[in-house]
């Protein structure tokens, strides 16, 4: 079964990485891996550096670094590891690319990151860091919005997240193989009903609801391991019309608390393809989404 060795959970401070940090931990306890924290310090007058004064710079940088490994420190006080491996560390560069190179050089198996909400000038800023690194990893990345409904509740040091209802969307494609691997496992660490989905977005003239229901059910469960189903329920359904919106409405009603998706690769058109079904979920999503790279 699939595992997580080390996961890697980046925090700017806010109330959406420190939702993040909450699944990243209920995750590293679960696969009992190895958590990163990694603040990261942007460039110092990188728009206009002929005109930094290098010691003040330094002296300005020496600051800067010492106040966010404080942050670092207070943001953990109130949150115990519980016997994690846990390291955090700030590192310094541009944003994105501090994070894709500290997941690279760390062998990161997941990366766990806030999203800032869906509504107005917050839906927006999903675009910058979150949005750039679900394009570029090399592994699985799991965006965390504010849920919609709580199912995040620590009790006296308890593991804040308990995922009960798993919803993996298929295509079919060896990306959506690739993401079966993950919900299964997940599902089986947090003992989670896993429903698969497969979204038409019409029905065959030459079928009728019921064949096209056998149909999709059949090629669903087809690769599910027998053993499956002893330790999680397995449900199958088909939703018709746009994939992204039935997803996020099955999301919505059935209070889903993970949504899995398999998305492409990262060249130039996958990376144009990404903004498809993917993006639109994450966005709308009243939960967090896991994207699945290979």
């Amino acid at each position: 079964m699939l595992r997580f060795e080390r996961i890697l959970c980046p925090l700017d401070f806010s109330d959406f990485s420190a939702k993040a940090y909450d699944y990243a931990r209920s995750l590293a306890r679960h696969y009992q891996a190895k958590l990163f924290l990694e603040h990261v310090l942007p460039p110092l007058f990188s728009a206009y550096p002929l005109y930094a004064y290098p010691d003040i710079a330094n002296n300005l940088y020496q600051d800067l670094r010492a106040h966010a490994e404080q942050q670092l420190r207070e943001f953990l006080k109130g949150r115990a590891a519980n016997g994690l491996e846990l390291e955090s560390v700030v590192c310094e560069g541009a944003v994105t690319d501090s994070i894709l190179s500290f997941a690279e050089k760390h062998a990161v198996d997941l990366i766990v990151m806030g999203t800032h909400g869906r509504q107005g000038f917050d839906h927006l800023l999903l675009g910058s860091v979150t949005e750039k690194v679900l394009r570029k990893a090399r592994c699985p990345v799991l965006a965390v919005p504010k849920p919609s409904h709580n199912f995040v509740a620590p009790e006296n040091g308890a593991d804040p997240v308990h995922l009960r209802k798993i919803l993996l969307a298929t295509d079919f494609s060896r990306h959506a193989e690739r993401a079966l691997d993950y919900a299964l496992s997940l599902a089986q660490e947090y003992e989670a009903e896993l429903t698969l989905l497969h979204v038409l977005e019409e029905i065959p003239p030459s079928w009728d609801l019921s064949t096209a229901t056998a149909d999709v059910v059949s090629r669903l469960e087809k690769p599910i391991p027998a053993e499956a189903r002893s330790w999680c329920t397995l449900k199958s359904r088909l939703g018709v019309g746009r994939p992204y919106q039935e997803i996020v409405r099955f999301a919505l009603e059935t209070e889903t608390d993970l949504v899995i998706l398999g998305v492409r690769g990262r060249n130039a058109l996958d990376l144009a393809l990404f903004g498809s079904t993917t993006h639109r979920v994450i966005h709308q999503a009243p939960c967090p989404v896991l994207a699945v790279h290979i």
